[in-house]
């Protein structure tokens, strides 16, 4: 250890070696690391243990920034916990459900009593003594419990607590800032205004009405011990998107990341211009490198997911908690993914069964498409020289339907791939699995859609009985085709010939002449808006799922205008379609009783699956 260290050491922990805990630094500066290092392995796990702190800078041997003086950022929290926490988290769970994701779901639940500061490595078991020090003086005054009172807006929904339990709280928080400045010089803010436990924040105003008839289930009397509890985060990655791993993936490319499931990957979306469409560029909380990766191996994680959680202090203590583990506080605190149910049980398929009484939409986007995985020319390389189809990768499809004006016409209008057809058939099958009844169909007039349609309609054996029909108002937005002139797609009657059982009698909201080249984005919004009317208005009276099956910018302008929500921003609207998967889906019931549609969780999962190279054997053999 280099003098420096020594004397850097020293200095820190002459303070409180009067304390008998031993310390966690010598194990780890006689495995050979230095100081700065491992004091960052240390208060990047939580100072548990050496052995965790170990494995972290082993893991991170190749982290570009190890040696960067970056410290954490630490904020102070009031969480309950016991029948309360129960109940709060299964208001998460249901206002989720019903009235989808908002700010609230970020983080666990919690009164805020320090908001985020930095300190320095070498300073955070300063923190832990501040902590004590404040939580001792306070213990004695502490309320046995608190008032909680109901708080609704149009943008948030909370409990408020008042009075002077209010007070005493506000005190440790002072107390607690007051001691960190001291011990380990840290700028603390202690929370002064009005004390909150957030609920809902930031949601759409026509969701307040559910949402305050959930929160009312909740009551703020139940049994709950209050806990302080320190976090911390990594400073660099606060704005960032933050993804959970679900699949293994193993590189390809040397500028690729490795994925493991439970990892987190943190995501920059204002610097993803080199990534390719399904691919991101992120940066791996338990390695530190940066790299492409698969954006379909992974799912949205919450903000606290990558939260390291501290020290606690316990203020009051509830019978019915003995049993409680201390890492119960947020189950996905410590990055270990839920494990994947492997079949639905009959009780959770009538409990669907029971929910798929209402009207719904299902919108779904298309599957793989050839030209996504052969490029623009895949025409050329599967066309002989007499302008013929054959096959020369299995990924190509079969054969191609007929069509009067010849194979030229699949150049703008391109068919499923193989695959893309086995992704169609397999969505088909979970979703009959699932136990929804689809009980009509509408499709882009883009092959690509009404093959989707078809396969899909093929698991449920109804291929013969429901007829697809073709809207072009759901088609795909024309300023992102090709050429100066919409694509030319199928006539119906082609599509009769080659065995899609379209409608010959549906009257679309907007036929195929209407179609515009290079439309604009308020054209094509309010396009899509007209025929969701219209779609919706032909079904009246069918209870079950109304099958929308379009394009990946379907899902947002198909699904926003039966919500009530106005249309997306242009340059938001174009960063969230390029990621959306072949396959994806969104999922609308009709909530007659309110008189609005609700987005729910689709009945099942899209399949995800890995890149596969081309191969040739003949190079192979003979190559080099």
């Amino acid at each position: 250890m280099a003098a420096g260290e020594t004397q850097l050491y020293a200095k820190v922990f002459n303070k409180l070696k009067g304390r008998s805990t031993p310390s966690l630094l010598d194990p780890l500066l006689g495995m050979g690391f230095p100081a700065h290092t491992a004091l960052k392995a240390l208060a990047a796990t939580g100072r548990k243990t050496a052995e965790e702190a170990s494995n972290w800078l082993h893991c991170h041997c190749n982290d570009p920034s190890l040696d960067d003086p970056i410290p954490q950022e630490y904020a102070l929290f009031l969480c309950p916990m016991g029948p309360l926490l129960d109940k709060l988290q299964e208001f998460w769970r249901e206002s989720r459900r019903q009235c989808a994701k908002n700010r609230a779901h970020e983080v666990f639940p919690h009164i805020t009593l320090c908001d985020f500061f930095t300190c320095e490595d070498q300073k955070v078991e300063y923190l832990y003594e501040a902590l004590k020090r404040a939580g001792d003086r306070t213990l004695h005054a502490f309320p046995s419990a608190l008032p909680l009172v109901l708080h609704s807006s149009i943008s948030y929904l909370g409990f408020f607590v008042n009075d002077s339990p209010a007070d005493i709280i506000r005190e440790f928080a002072v107390m607690f800032a007051t001691e960190a400045s001291i011990l380990a010089d840290c700028t603390v803010k202690p929370c002064t205004k009005q004390l909150h436990l957030t609920l809902a924040h930031k949601f759409y105003p026509h969701h307040q009405r559910t949402l305050e008839q959930l929160a009312r289930a909740i009551n703020p009397g139940h049994s709950c011990q209050w806990t302080a509890a320190l976090y911390s985060r990594d400073m660099r990655f606060v704005h960032y998107q933050t993804l959970r791993v679900l699949f293994q993936y193993k590189p390809q490319n040397v500028d690729e990341l490795t994925l493991s499931p439970g990892d987190y990957i943190f995501v920059d979306p204002t610097q993803q211009e080199e990534a390719s469409e399904g691919w991101v560029i992120g940066i791996s909380q338990r390695t530190g490198c940066r790299g492409f990766l698969p954006e379909n191996y992974t799912e949205r994680a919450s903000e606290c997911d990558t939260w390291v959680r501290h020290r606690t202090y316990t203020f009051s203590a509830a019978p019915d908690l003995s049993s409680r583990k201390d890492g119960e506080l947020s189950s996905r605190r410590d990055g270990e993914p839920n494990p994947p149910s492997s079949s639905r049980s009959l009780s959770s398929l009538q409990s669907l069964q029971a929910t798929i009484v209402r009207r719904s939409v299902l919108v779904v986007r298309h599957g793989e498409r050839v030209d996504q995985i052969f490029g623009k020319s895949w025409l050329q390389q599967c066309t002989t020289p007499d302008g013929k189809y054959y096959r020369p990768d299995l990924n190509f499809p079969r054969s191609l339907p007929k069509r009067s004006r010849g194979i030229k016409d699949f150049e703008n209008d391109p068919p499923l791939s193989s695959c893309g057809i086995f992704q169609c058939r397999m969505a088909g099958e979970a979703l009959l699995d699932s136990g929804i009844r689809i009980t009509s169909v509408f499709s882009s007039p883009a092959l690509r859609c009404v093959q989707t349609a078809k396969h899909i309609l093929g698991e449920f054996k109804l291929e013969k009985k429901v007829k697809i029909r073709v809207e072009p108002g759901i088609f795909e937005w024309t300023k992102w085709e090709a050429g100066k002139t919409t694509p030319t797609f199928m006539t119906l009657e082609e599509m009769k010939e080659a065995d899609f059982n379209v409608s010959l009698d549906y009257r679309p909201a907007f036929p195929l002449a209407s179609l515009l080249p290079a439309e604009s984005y308020d054209d094509y919004v309010h396009r899509c808006a007209v025929s969701m009317e219209q779609i919706v208005s032909t079904c009246p009276q069918d209870v079950g799922v109304i099958l929308v099956v379009g394009h990946g910018s379907a899902l947002d302008t198909c699904t926003r205008p039966l919500l009530g929500l106005p249309p997306r921003d242009c340059t938001d609207f174009a960063q969230l379609v390029r990621k959306i998967p072949s396959l994806g889906m969104c999922f609308c019931e009709e909530n007659k009783e309110e008189g609005k549609w609700e987005l729910v969780n689709p009945p099942v999962k899209t399949l995800t699956h890995g890149s596969n190279s081309a191969f040739n054997w003949r190079n192979w053999i003979q190559g080099n």
